[in-house]
């Protein structure tokens, strides 16, 4: 009898065991030591461009503590179309998981309900789709309107009534630049200021002579706001080269060792970090959550950080290391 019940006790456990190890089909359990990884694939445009460097790490750090993998593809410039195609390829590729750089408010929507339909589940980065309604499970970017308005409020004060400023974009078609944009018009409406808008390429030497350009046609031109980190480089570079005896000035957004030191210098007065190191970090982490436990990604707000001479000194250091 007792023979029975534990070969009965037995039975059950095995079962129960067996019940457990069952999952979702669109959530794979979690790999062991026989099976492969998953694999993840970040995919964005411009994919060399130095920005990416802290969100690269974090990509890296978060797959190590996961024990994914994890590759970093994308456009070599903006292009919506060969970026999008590049989901498409993804998913044929049989990765698990996609972290994409919604640059486009419209031009990703198909592909990523595609993605999402074929059970690929799919997270923004760096930018999201804010504009129109996108099957992307959640991002983490700044937000980017509020952004601008940060940086416009930081500085207000040294902004005079219908100053004449210059705007700058490294490049056409980034929503993210168009917002932060619009978050500097909207915080200066009421200076009556009068705006001119530049587009001056990811290369930072040509924007330079481009900035260079506009400054030495208007010689009541102070103040130059950057939306991007090869442009407000170029912004710093120029002033601190040519128009520092004008009084000429300049804000911007993002981190690299040259902002930092014209933040010193003087020529920027400030720029907005947006902590890239977590938009590499955080899809690695929701995705992987996702697929081995069900755990639904959630929205990240990466910030509005100004970064000026008060603690330029701290995110320098930091930047050695790329987690700033």
């Amino acid at each position: 009898m007792r023979t029975l019940i534990h070969l009965a006790l037995s039975a059950s456990l095995l079962a129960g065991c067996t019940a457990a190890r069952k999952t979702d089909a669109r959530f794979p359990a979690a790999s062991t030591k026989n099976e492969r990884p998953l694999r993840l694939a970040f995919i964005t445009c411009c994919k060399d461009g130095p920005f990416y460097g802290p969100v690269k790490k974090g990509m890296h750090d978060a797959a190590a503590q996961m024990s994914v993998k994890c590759d970093w593809l994308g456009t070599e410039d903006v292009n919506v179309r060969a970026q999008a195609e590049l989901v498409r390829q993804a998913v044929a590729d049989s990765y698990d998981g996609i972290a994409l750089s919604i640059i486009d408010p419209e031009a990703f929507d198909s592909v990523v309900a595609e993605a999402i339909k074929q059970g690929v589940p799919v997270v923004g980065f760096n930018v999201d789709d804010c504009g129109t309604p996108n099957a992307r499970l959640s991002s983490v970017n700044q937000r980017f309107k509020e952004a601008g308005r940060a940086l416009v409020n930081h500085v207000a004060a040294d902004i005079p009534l219908g100053a004449h400023v210059l705007a700058t974009l490294h490049d056409k078609g980034i929503s993210a630049l168009d917002d932060r944009l619009a978050g500097l018009r909207d915080a200066l409406k009421n200076k009556d200021v009068r705006w001119t808008v530049l587009v001056t390429g990811n290369d930072t030497a040509k924007g330079e002579q481009l900035i260079a350009d506009a400054f030495r046609q208007d010689p009541e031109l102070r103040i130059v706001f950057n939306t991007g980190l090869a442009d407000t480089e170029a912004a710093g570079r120029v002033i601190e080269r040519y128009f520092a005896q004008r009084g000429c000035w300049s804000a911007g957004f993002d981190l690299s060792p040259e902002i930092l030191r014209l933040i010193k210098a003087g020529p920027i007065r400030c720029t907005v970090d947006q902590q890239p190191y977590i938009q590499g970090f955080y899809p690695v982490m929701q995705l992987t959550l996702y697929l081995r436990y069900g755990i639904r990604p959630s929205d990240v707000d990466a910030g509005a950080t100004i970064v000026d001479r008060s603690n330029v000194d701290r995110v320098l250091e930091l930047t050695k290391s790329q987690y700033r």
